[in-house]
């Protein structure tokens, strides 16, 4: 869905049509077709690996399972790439807002996190980082350092930021107070890696909205 995602970028399509259209195949479902910033934590990428290393001991090739792996490790970069489409191409002195650094909700766990991407390509372009999650602040304190500015709150991570990029799908993201991000905000800029908001409520509200395969910004 990845791959459908960044097509439906390019020739003007929406993803979430495109995905309840799949998703109607009874042989297929709905349940795991939903576009993001690239799977994480330590089961599914440990298991690829693995599956590729033991086919490749045994002679064999498994090619749509690396495929996978590279598509993987090329779409944790897109939250980036779309930041710089937002912001331009040189991001030094830049401030993002990062909401989001567990490779899913509901836990601290940051093994193969798309937001450890995110943010070590900002970083290494230059730019400043604020940074927020529930449960996994500790955790990314320890792997960061000071690297990173954390943020006690998610609106607190807004402060000074050029454009708020989201990573995680935490309930508590999905119904924000979007004047307070506006007014936090320095750029009405957000990059949504999760598709959590409405294209045309975002368009209406006066923001820069970047999501996932779905007609560009608003």
């Amino acid at each position: 869905m990845n791959e459908i995602a960044n097509l439906c970028e390019r020739v003007g399509a929406n993803v979430d049509l495109v995905r309840k259209g799949i998703g109607s195949d009874s042989r297929i479902g709905p349940a795991f077709l939903f576009p993001g910033p690239g799977y994480g934590g330590s089961c599914f990428p440990k298991d690829v690996k693995a599956l590729v290393r033991t086919a490749r001991d045994n002679g064999a090739c498994l090619r749509v399972l690396e495929s996978v792996e590279t598509v993987n490790d090329d779409q944790k970069h897109r939250l980036f790439q779309k930041l710089q489409q937002a912001l331009g191409p040189d991001l030094r002195g830049a401030k993002v807002a990062v909401w989001g650094l567990a490779f899913k909700p509901n836990t601290d766990d940051m093994r193969e996190a798309p937001a450890i991407t995110l943010i070590e390509d900002l970083i290494e372009a230059g730019a400043e980082v604020s940074a927020h999650d529930p449960v996994a602040m500790p955790e990314a304190k320890r792997r960061l350092g000071d690297r990173v500015e954390f943020a006690e709150t998610n609106y607190d991570a807004l402060t000074g930021a050029d454009a708020l990029a989201i990573v995680t799908d935490w309930n508590e993201y999905r119904h924000p107070d979007f004047s307070r991000i506006k007014s936090t905000l320095r750029k009405p800029i957000i990059v949504d890696g999760r598709n959590l908001y409405a294209t045309a409520k975002m368009a209406e509200l006066g923001f820069k909205y970047h999501s996932i395969g779905r007609l560009g910004a608003a």
